[in-house]
């Protein structure tokens, strides 16, 4: 099993070998795939996360050993930065929120056989206590990011690559797109029952889930439509107070989230994500 590792910022995985094809997803920083097939300079890729298949140019990707590999695998962390850049010796790479820093120690980490020093505030969610209000707090993170088809960064985002990387933050993993995500998790009978951290399944004409957000406190929903909003949730669906119009269709809520989370009451929930500054966030 050949495994590389994206060694920029962001990297394009596409439908096809071509740089006009859809672009179906996108490689963060640090992030491990194994190649499936070779075509010139383009590498079939299975994502090592949420084993996605894609196209993406070689040139994007370095590879690493096994022992690589299996080292990046323990205490993963991630970068909570919007943006930040890691240095090496002689340069820099800009990386975004949501970045896997391998091998990381606190200051430094490792990429293949090159060493970065990383400044920014990160995660190790196997260390640390993970809890719904940090899930929200990171959400919110990604407020007003541009929508983006096949986005999973704060400079543009999908709906499914919103939830899939907030999730991921807190070591849990969730796969690439609506429609599969819905697949995971336990069903929630009755909107009333519903609690901040789950998440909301959407469906489009043909009855297919098409879109996904993240359950707030008082009834409101974060997503990604158009740029990532927060707006309100009833059992009918998504009610957009700016045009007083619904503009999805609820199909179903799911809960991904473990029972043995540290829980808050829905004020302290409240309270705590009530900030005016994005800054003051962490």
């Amino acid at each position: 099993m050949d495994i590389f590792i994206c060694q920029v910022s962001i990297a394009p995985v596409r439908s096809s070998s071509s740089d006009k094809s859809e672009m179906v997803t996108q490689l963060l920083f640090g992030e491990t795939v194994e190649v499936l097939e070779k075509r010139g300079t383009w590498r079939k890729i299975k994502c090592t996360w949420d084993n996605y298949i894609g196209w993406t140019d070689h040139k994007l990707l370095k590879q690493i050993t096994p022992s690589e590999y299996e080292r990046s695998l323990e205490d993963q962390s991630y970068s909570l930065e919007l943006a930040q850049g890691v240095m090496a010796e002689d340069y820099f790479i800009p990386i975004v929120l949501g970045s896997t820093l391998p091998e990381y120690d606190g200051m430094r980490l490792s990429l293949g056989d090159t060493e970065f020093v990383f400044n920014g505030q990160a995660i190790t969610p196997k260390e640390s206590e993970v809890s719904l209000n940090l899930l929200l707090k990171i959400a919110r993170k990604y407020l007003n990011a541009p929508y983006l088809w096949g986005g999973r960064s704060p400079f543009g985002i999908d709906c499914s690559g919103f939830t899939q990387t907030v999730f991921k933050l807190i070591g849990i993993k969730l796969l690439r797109d609506a429609s599969q995500q819905v697949n995971q998790g336990r069903i929630i009978d009755f909107v009333e029952l519903a609690q901040p951290g789950d998440l909301a399944f959407f469906e489009n004409k043909a009855k297919r889930i098409a879109h996904v957000g993240l359950l707030l406190p008082e009834n409101k929903i974060i997503h990604a439509s158009g740029k990532v909003r927060i707006d309100q949730l009833d059992h009918y669906g998504i009610f957009n107070e700016e045009t007083q119009k619904y503009t999805h269709r609820l199909r179903v809520i799911k809960r991904v989230l473990p029972d043995e989370m540290p829980k808050t009451t829905t004020q302290e929930i409240e309270e705590e994500i009530k900030i005016e500054n994005q800054i003051d966030l962490f």
